[in-house]
């Protein structure tokens, strides 16, 4: 792998908020993990000894008010009549790390919404990595049932994608 390579991957990770990537080849092995202190490290396996860059700030995410009392004490039954309801789907997940993309372009129509029936093989998304864009086949034939990544937004490996009512 050429530097340059490397350094891509460092700044798609530092972008994508990401933490930890392993990469194994039969020629090399590559670890990058983004450390709580936000600096970003290579480890090759060949004896050569670590580069650190630092990579960008995060953002601060705002903190939110207080709910009020009432809405608090009705929260915890949804979330529990909701966890109930969804385990009788089907989870689509990321085989890959990358960006989540709906259609092959955005003057395009989706591959699936929600409502549409699938079957297995048929292309969902596609997601790309390292500018490689790879289609997504459904792992189950159903319907899809909710989408649960917005468009052109980074995934993790194994990340939910959709959901899907075998049935």
């Amino acid at each position: 792998m050429k530097a340059k390579e490397i350094q891509d991957l460092i700044d798609f990770i530092a972008k994508s908020g990401l933490n930890k990537v392993n990469i194994e080849t039969e020629e090399f092995k590559i670890s990058v993990k983004r450390d709580p202190d936000q600096k970003v490290k290579y480890v090759k396996d060949s004896g050569v000894s670590p580069v650190h860059t630092h990579a960008p700030a995060p953002v601060a995410a705002p903190q939110a008010a207080p709910a009020p009392a009432p809405a608090a004490a009705a929260a915890p039954a949804a979330p529990a009549q909701a966890a109930s309801d969804e385990s009788k789907y089907t989870t689509i997940k990321a085989p890959m790390i990358g960006t989540f993309y709906r259609s092959s372009s955005p003057e395009s129509p989706s591959f699936v919404n929600v409502g549409d029936e699938v079957s297995k093989g048929q292309v969902i998304c596609i997601i790309e990595a390292m500018k490689l864009f790879n289609e997504i086949e459904s792992e189950v034939s159903g319907k899809i049932v909710k989408v649960l990544v917005d468009n052109a937004s980074p995934v993790e490996y194994d990340q939910p994608l959709f959901l899907v009512d075998p049935s």
